[in-house]
């Protein structure tokens, strides 16, 4: 490693311990110049309509990007939050004379309510079904916009509608929309590097690691829903004082879509992209109004552009540039660790660490794990094996929460965890790694080990915020002997790698106990070598270990106490010695004469 990367990192936490008005100046300066042009040039009424309907269409895009580009989740009832602003201040201003400031938050709030119900009543479903749901909400709402004539005026729309007084001209209201626009794209885009931005970006790429990293899955989705809502309402408020008038066509599901597409083309995973997205499909009708005059020449050209850009940059026209960024810094980048790694696993539970009594699961009739008793005590490595479809897996995973268990109590400390939720379960001090790797692939190794740091409850985690984070994250991966690749992308790993950094994820929120689901499959003889002394440097620190591996050599070397299932149940239980020389240990592997 060089000495050019290590005087880079040494200065890296003084530059991320500056604070974010320093280290962000660039961006209010250029912001400040886009209000100030606002302000002071003169456009005429053309103009002016072309740069209000941009940035108000850019505040809704934004939306888009958190709820989809962060979260991972479809929504296509941008439209209806967008109206349920617009609509919040025509009526309140022209109908009942209520304060813009008010109208404008009114608007807001009941976006954001409207998308968390929206959310909390359909986001279980995912994929498709939630496609579906948020279509029929956005084609009730526009209904009801058209029908509703006592409370929307209903074809006829909304007139009059006003601004507040300071400004009053469209030239300053272009300027407040633009300062608005500056503020909420900053939000936007520091929102990634957030706690609640990783959390989103965990649950895009895998729901099922993110869960046991001690993410609330759910909450994290209305979250995102809810913000993406907030903005829509914001978007339609701000819209609907800058054209003084709104009708329900404004509305519907055809403008949920063009605000999808826009996010697409210019790239969903990023406010800059969104604002791309959004300015190119406002201003290529423009441009292309000389060909109006020739019957659907226009459209061809205007759709052959938006098909271009997708099929060819699939991550839209920002993403393309990111991405050639990102792996540009990849390679510039590689920051080591200060410290070594430290683990010091909670001790509140006396000797034994994992409790399991009478556990059982069945799907159906089927017994997979049947009345199994386990305790594995602390400091050591336990080891869980059996022949396949013994039900190993299966009882992970009800100890880690995605099987709700059908009978039985699992104590992890001394807590009963037999009802938790994954992510509770993680807060409470579990980690674990999955047979299959699920690690979140978008990301960088340095980021995925961050999600894993930031375990709640974990108490290695000092005040010092991003920074703190970061360089717990960089001590696990050089712990696995990968910190100098810290900045890669996921993809770019072997697959012996991303198992350590799977394990690095665990080790980093210093868990009570560590499940290791067949931690060596797929490896060669070397990488097993350098699993097994990863392993005993682990335990060296007095982190407890269950095991699940098929290589024997592996677990005999490395575990003191082996439980062995044969059909869902316990045929042996003791020391790794004697256990692996039980006659019905050695029937159930080799078969009886």
């Amino acid at each position: 490693m060089s000495v050019g990367s290590e005087n880079m990192t040494a200065q890296a936490p003084a530059i991320r311990s500056k604070p974010l008005i320093l280290r962000h100046l660039p961006y209010f300066m250029a912001a400040a110049v886009l209000v100030a042009l606002a302000a002071g040039m003169r456009f005429d009424g053309y103009i002016l309509n072309i740069l209000m309907q941009a940035t108000t269409f850019s505040i809704a895009v934004f939306g888009l990007s958190v709820v989809l580009g962060l979260c991972g989740q479809i929504n296509l009832a941008q439209a209806a939050f967008f109206g349920f602003g617009a609509y919040a201040m025509a009526i309140g201003t022209a109908d009942l004379h209520m304060s813009y400031w008010l109208c404008l938050v009114a608007g807001c709030l009941v976006a954001l309510v409207a998308g968390a119900f929206l959310g909390m009543s359909t986001l279980r479903l995912g994929g498709h079904y939630l496609a579906m749901v948020t279509i029929s909400f956005q084609q009730i709402v526009t209904l009801v916009m058209i029908n509703a004539i006592w409370l929307t005026h209903g074809p006829d729309g909304v007139s009059n509608i006003g601004r507040p007084q300071l400004f009053s001209n469209s030239q300053s209201y272009l300027a407040f929309c633009v300062a608005v626009l500056a503020i909420v794209g900053y939000l936007v885009w520091h929102l990634p590097d957030t706690k609640l931005g990783r959390a989103m970006r965990a649950v895009r790429d895998n729901e099922l690691a993110a869960g046991v990293n001690g993410i609330d899955v759910f909450r994290t989705k209305i979250a995102a829903f809810g913000i993406c809502a907030v903005l829509g309402g914001l978007a339609g408020g701000l819209f609907a004082g800058g054209f003084a008038y709104i009708s329900p066509d404004q509305f519907a599901f055809s403008d949920s879509i063009v605000f999808l597409t826009m996010a697409l083309l210019g790239g969903v995973a990023s406010p800059i992209g969104s604002a791309i997205g959004t300015g190119l499909l406002i201003l290529i009708p423009e441009w292309l109004r000389f060909l109006k005059s020739v019957p659907g020449l226009y459209l061809a050209i205007y759709g052959l552009f938006v098909i271009l850009i997708i099929r060819f940059m699939p991550d839209g026209i920002w993403g393309f540039v990111a991405g050639a960024f990102e792996r540009w810094r990849a390679k510039t980048q590689a920051p080591p660790a200060k410290r070594a790694l430290v683990l010091k696993p909670a001790t509140t539970g006396g000797d034994i660490v994992l409790e399991v009594r009478g556990l059982s699961k069945h799907f159906g009739g089927l017994k997979a794990v049947d009345g199994v008793d386990i305790a594995v005590r602390r400091g050591g490595v336990h080891a869980l094996i059996g022949p396949n479809g013994s039900g190993k897996t299966t009882t992970l995973n009800v100890l880690s929460g995605l099987y709700k268990a059908t009978s039985g109590v699992i104590l992890l400390d001394g807590t009963d965890i037999t009802n938790m939720p994954p992510h509770r379960r993680t807060a409470a001090g579990l980690g674990r790694t999955f047979q299959n790797i699920r690690l979140f692939r978008s990301m960088t190794a340095l980021e995925n080990v961050e999600i894993g740091a930031e375990r709640p409850g974990n108490k290695m985690i000092g005040q010092g915020g991003a920074a703190s984070l970061t360089e717990r994250a960089m001590e696990a991966l050089t712990f696995v002997g990968l910190g100098h690749r810290a900045n890669e992308v996921i993809t770019s790993f072997s697959y012996g790698h991303q198992r350590l950094i799977e394990i690095a994820r665990a080790l980093a929120g210093n868990p009570t106990l560590l499940l290791l689901d067949e931690p060596a499959a797929g490896l060669n003889s070397t990488e097993k070598l350098e699993l097994h002394e990863l392993l005993k440097r682990i335990a060296a620190q007095g982190l407890t270990i269950l095991i699940i591996d098929h290589d024997m050599t592996l677990v005999s070397e490395a575990a003191q106490h082996i439980t062995v299932l044969n059909f869902g149940r316990r045929i042996a239980d003791g020391e790794s010695v004697a256990v692996l020389r039980h006659p019905d240990v050695v029937s159930a592997y080799l078969g009886s004469e």
